[in-house]
């Protein structure tokens, strides 16, 4: 199944591309290499989706590059799935994090990215950055609506990194 958008990795590094909306959010999660270790691993384990009240289902103990997975926002049968794919992982000593793109199926068209970084002086950071648009007519018309969905959400995955 292709990506919905062709600007396939832009929320690595870099601007985002123009014609989108973007998101950013950096926070500070605390100091040292155990904070940024567990971050990394709730990161790993989809714990800023499930921590935003999202559902996932993978076949995917972890994330990984290339790995397929969905999110479900709602209650019941009025949950809402949206298929995504793993478009780039990073993993290095002081930065750790991957990014994921819209499949068919999605309510919007972009790419999301978490990643975590240590700087030099020992501090933790998290960083979401995406950029999006509505692919469906009833993603257009609640524009509104639609973009506090996506801010509180965007708000439920700092929140659920903080909270390590």
């Amino acid at each position: 199944m292709n990506l919905t958008y062709s600007e396939v990795g832009a929320t690595r590094e870099g601007p985002l591309p123009p014609g989108y909306r973007h998101v950013t959010r950096r926070i500070r999660l605390g100091s040292g290499p155990e904070v940024f270790r567990t971050a990394a691993e709730a990161l790993a384990h989809w714990r800023p989706q499930r921590g935003a009240g999202l559902r996932v289902r993978t076949g995917a103990e972890r994330a990984g590059l290339g790995v397929e997975f969905a999110t479900g926002i709602g209650a019941g049968p009025l949950r809402l799935w949206v298929p995504c794919r793993i478009v780039w992982v990073v993993d290095e000593p002081d930065r750790y994090g991957y990014g994921f793109g819209t499949l068919p199926g999605h309510v919007a068209d972009g790419e999301e990215a978490f990643l975590l970084g240590m700087d030099a002086g020992g501090d933790v950071w998290f960083e979401v950055r995406a950029f999006s648009r509505p692919a469906t007519w009833w993603a257009k018309l609640g524009g509104p609506v639609t973009r506090l969905v996506q801010s509180r959400v965007t708000d439920g995955y700092a929140a659920a990194m903080r909270g390590l």
